[in-house]
């Protein structure tokens, strides 16, 4: 592991955020990666007098991951875009574009996630 990173969990995720915050950490942006086993790591980058720490939480499929605009309102803008993108559902986004911050309307396809189709990642929710 990286000395300046943080394994998360879902459970902690918007309280670590919160944490972050009060410590003078600006939200920078979160990027994600899908591993080998099918599983997905997003990892939270902050910034603090010029020095980058992360937090990394893996998810597997289908899950709902609290979204921390509500502490980093920015956070909506890179939580909608890795909706859009990648696939992952955000709960309680303080903006929710609906995958449309990118796609249109049409779009079937989600453009990182294996091909998989946004209607059927709207049944899988059901």
């Amino acid at each position: 592991m990286i000395s300046n990173e943080t394994t998360i969990t879902l459970d902690n995720l918007v309280a670590e955020a919160g944490r972050m915050k009060q410590a003078g950490y600006r939200f920078v942006t979160l990027s994600t990666v899908t591993l080998e086993d099918g599983s997905t790591d997003i990892l939270y980058h902050f910034d603090k007098d010029m020095v980058l720490s992360h937090c990394r939480l893996n998810v597997t499929a289908h899950t709902t991951i609290p979204s921390i605009s509500g502490v980093y309102f920015s956070a909506f803008l890179a939580e909608n875009e890795v909706k859009d993108l990648a696939g992952l559902e955000f709960d309680g986004l303080a903006v929710d574009y609906n995958r449309t911050l990118f796609l249109d309307p049409g779009v079937e396809t989600i453009p990182l996630a294996n091909n998989l189709k946004i209607k059927d990642k709207k049944k899988e929710k059901e």
